[in-house]
């Protein structure tokens, strides 16, 4: 099945503690149904002092449902994304304003 939502889209979140907050897409994980997004969904994680790294709390994005991300339209408005055919290729668009992503 294509993916509704892809890496680097513009998203906000639905549901959860942090309703309304938009982030971009850093990454997704399709198999689990799950996507990272930047600045959403933030967790601590202590981490012990190395060579290469400071050691401390560092904020870290964990994965939320795609089911509580929507896409972004022009507008700045949440949108279902649909798919058609252009020129013998498969493009996603935005349901609420017909326009392609």
């Amino acid at each position: 099945m294509a993916a509704k939502l892809q890496k680097g889209d513009k998203v906000i979140v639905l549901a959860g503690k942090d309703k309304g907050k938009e982030g971009a897409i850093a990454s997704v994980d399709p198999k689990a149904g799950k996507a990272i997004v930047d600045g959403v969904n933030m967790a601590v994680r202590h981490t012990r002092q190395s060579q290469t790294s400071q050691g401390g709390r560092i904020p870290k994005a964990m994965p939320i449902q795609l089911s509580n991300l929507a896409l972004l339209d022009k507008n700045g408005k949440a949108t279902r994304v649909g798919f058609r055919e252009e020129d013998g290729k498969k493009v996603r668009f935005a349901k609420s304003t017909g326009e392609t992503i």
